[in-house]
């Protein structure tokens, strides 16, 4: 039962085959069950390199399979449209096509098996990518926001800066007035006499201004503060937005250039055993000798075209006999006095009722 499948899977007629040799079943059986099986590789890497596109398993088999059948029916074809014929330079000539398609397909198959194969190493290339994309991100993003910040950190280091500068000169008439009550400077005459009284006024002024100075500057530095963190916190949102698009980077195309990046001989290999795959049933055909099956096929082949070309001269031949025919029997009735003077009379008839529809026509007009 197994045989039979497989030899259906090779393309090849069972008709014929049932006649052969066992041997002659058994190779064909061979080659079937390699497209089989190069299907359901096929399947199995179509399925996994849709569900890194579609991320649903029922979705990924479904088309994994519609796809496994589609190389199927392409590898049948391939392999049971193969003739051998006498010459095996032929013979290669007529398979080069079908090899050209086999490698192609061998690249397709081999592609999501080699990702899959390699996950853990994609994975790791994906997450350096990610990495370095998600610190790229916040430097973009940072770039909207740094200026604003930067000017708005500049204004609070002024104002902070202008509340220190006027510290410091209060700080400094204090230490003037004290100095003149304790005499060690200005009239260096001890007691709190009007010059002390004059200072202190003057130190009791800049201090009360440095106190509305502290009031203002430190609202403004508290409302360019809030600002900051507004712009922070609209920063963070943008980088928590922006973020899932990265974590999201690792779908097909992503999956491919991620394993481009990996050495080359590893999935070499793994091409050159899905290629050997592949265009095996098509070199074992093309290495084989004319078996049996090969024969009668070809026989019966060449029985049915010459069994067309016979059709075709017999046609040929009844066509032209009778063109013959008919050209004798219409040259004698054309020599007819009685078929001559019908043709007349109806040709007078005709003409009569010519003129008279013109006459009817010129008349309306006028």
């Amino acid at each position: 039962m197994s045989q039979r499948f497989f030899i259906f899977c090779s393309g090849a007629d069972t008709a014929i085959l049932d006649n052969c040799s066992p041997g002659e079943r058994t190779k064909y059986a061979g080659i079937g069950a390699t497209v089989f099986f190069t299907a359901v590789l096929a399947a199995i890497a179509g399925s996994y390199a849709l569900y890194t596109v579609f991320d649903n398993y029922f979705t990924a088999v479904f088309f994994g399979i519609i796809w496994g059948l589609l190389i199927f029916n392409l590898d049948r074809f391939i392999v049971s449209t193969i003739k051998k014929r006498n010459n095996f330079v032929d013979e290669l000539i007529q398979a080069s096509p079908r090899i050209a398609l086999a490698i192609i397909i061998a690249i397709v198959i081999s592609k999501p098996l080699e990702m899959k194969i390699f996950e853990k190493e994609i994975n790791q290339v994906l997450l350096t990518e990610k990495n370095e994309m998600t610190r790229a991100n916040k430097d973009q993003l940072a770039m909207q926001f740094t200026p604003a910040i930067t000017a708005l950190e500049a204004e609070i280091a002024g104002l902070k800066n202008e509340i220190t500068t006027k510290e410091a000169e209060v700080n400094n008439l204090y230490e003037t007035y004290i100095a003149e009550a304790e005499g060690r400077k200005g009239t260096e005459l001890v007691g709190k006499g009007p010059v002390y009284k004059e200072k202190r006024e003057k130190h009791d002024a800049e201090l009360a201004a440095l106190t509305q100075l502290k009031k203002i500057n430190t609202e403004k530095i508290a409302a360019a503060e809030a600002k900051i963190e507004a712009l922070n916190t609209q920063y963070n949102s943008k980088v928590a937005n922006t973020q899932p698009v990265i974590d999201g980077f690792d779908g097909l195309m992503a999956r491919v250039n991620a394993l481009e990046k990996l050495p080359l001989l590893p999935s070499l290999f793994i091409f050159l055993l899905f290629l050997a795959i592949e265009t095996s049933p098509i070199f074992a055909k093309l290495l084989s000798p004319k078996g049996p099956y090969d024969l009668k096929l070809e026989e019966q082949e060449s029985a049915l075209q010459s069994w067309v070309l016979q059709q075709k001269a017999q046609r040929d031949i009844l066509t032209a006999t009778d063109r013959e025919i008919n050209n004798r029997v219409y040259a004698n009735i054309a020599e007819e006095q009685e078929l001559y003077n019908y043709r007349r009379k109806k040709a007078r008839e005709l003409m009569q009722l010519q003129a008279d529809a013109f006459y009817a026509k010129q008349k309306n007009v006028l």
